[in-house]
């Protein structure tokens, strides 16, 4: 953790690592967290694998849907650290995202509680990190990161 490029997001998800994982590869799972209420999501592409592809769309009202995520994963450690970035998009072709380029690196770890649950999102400089979290990181990655664990802690063993 480099704290003038990176902003990460911990916490105990109180809901077995393998419910986590299910909820981040798992394209019905996925749409029901991973962006911010009441903006719903569409997976459009889920491949969690080494060089799969990662697309999502969002809409306000559930009709129109733009745009959101067009990212590919460059680690994938079955049930324990996905790692993505929207440098590249999907189709491996270099990208230029909006707001930020970021690589996020998600890590899951079996807790005496659940799941210890470390996001760490990786900017190039830090003019992008703090632009990032001036957008609203912590809140947007924070009310998703909430979601998730009401899902996976509603869903149990």
């Amino acid at each position: 953790m480099n704290p003038e490029l990176d902003l990460t997001i911990e916490r105990v998800i109180r809901a077995p690592r393998v419910s986590v994982w299910d909820a981040w590869t798992d394209p019905a799972l996925l749409e029901q967290w991973w962006t911010p209420a009441p903006t719903r999501t569409r997976v459009d592409v889920l491949d969690p694998r080494p060089g799969g592809g990662f697309v999502t769309r969002m809409s306000e009202d559930g009709e129109a849907y733009v745009p959101h995520t067009d990212a590919a994963f460059i680690v994938v450690e079955e049930g324990s650290r996905l790692v993505f970035t929207n440098a590249i998009d999907s189709a491996w072709r270099p990208a230029a995202p909006a707001p930020v380029s970021m690589t996020a690196d998600v890590r899951l770890r079996d807790h005496p509680d659940g799941t210890e649950y470390l996001v760490t999102v990786r900017h190039g400089d830090p003019a992008s990190r703090a632009r990032h979290e001036e957008l609203g990181f912590f809140d947007g990655w924070g009310s998703v990161t909430e979601a998730l664990a009401r899902l996976t802690e509603s869903r149990g063993a």
